[in-house]
């Protein structure tokens, strides 16, 4: 019999969102950020379809579940990627998007190229996952993004990534309004700096020098709270307050 995900009372009357069979959709799932999340959504006892672009970097990742080697940038993958899951755990009841791409450099410096590569990975994904989700999701499902901390102030020498990310939270601000009306929620998550390998591997430029940055187990540790507690937005405020409070 199909489990029924949906906010459950605990004690106290509080109300958390319990993950135990739920199928969770993982986009990005062997970045520094997504193979983390991996790691907990498992730990929670979610279903997982972990999707990437790499086949041989996902059969490595150390969870159970389904195994998509898909290139997100066609809705035609997006969609693919939402049919696995469904097909897989017979119900979609969470999308979390956590790819994306890096360049470096002033915009008269950034080649055509680079700034199709930021628009289509980092902006154009988020929706097409959203869109191929939205149908299948269950009542109470969640949608994750994860603009980051440059959607709420952009910087010199990342101005075109830095405007990709902040579309995405322009997005989910809207997207969360329609979704309501699914009873699906979106939460819009902008951790602060966090080590990572992506900005070691540009699509273009060079990386400056960054300050220390937030572990990425305690990045996904923090969505994953989020998502049980029912939140909706997830400020770079809310990861910093929690840095450093879990071993």
């Amino acid at each position: 019999m199909r489990p029924q995900i949906e906010w459950n009372r605990r004690e106290g009357g509080a109300r958390r969102y319990e993950f135990s069979g739920a199928s969770v959709l993982l986009a990005g799932a062997t970045g520094g950020i997504g193979a983390e999340l991996a790691g907990e959504f498992a730990a929670r006892g979610a279903d997982l379809t972990l999707v990437g672009r790499s086949g041989d970097k996902l059969g490595a990742l150390p969870v159970a579940g389904a195994r998509s080697a898909l290139d997100l940038r066609s809705p035609e993958a997006c969609e693919e990627a939402i049919g696995t899951a469904v097909a897989r755990h017979g119900r979609l009841d969470a999308v979390v998007n956590a790819t994306g791409v890096v360049a470096f450099g002033s915009v008269d410096e950034l080649s055509i190229d680079a700034l199709e590569e930021l628009l289509l990975t980092n902006t154009v994904i988020p929706v097409l996952l959203a869109k191929a989700a939205l149908p299948h999701l269950s009542t109470g499902g969640v949608i994750v993004n994860i603009p980051g901390v440059i959607a709420e102030a952009n910087v010199a020498g990342m101005a075109a990534y830095g405007a990709s990310k902040a579309a995405v939270s322009a997005f989910d601000q809207a997207l969360a309004r329609e979704a309501r009306r699914r009873k699906v929620r979106v939460i819009d998550a902008r951790p602060p700096h966090t080590e990572t390998e992506l900005s070691d591997h540009p699509i273009e430029g060079t990386a400056p020098r960054m300050g220390a940055g937030l572990p990425p187990r305690h990045v996904a540790e923090r969505i994953c709270d989020a998502i049980a507690e029912g939140t909706t937005d997830l400020p770079s405020t809310a990861f910093a307050e929690t840095a450093g409070a879990r071993p």
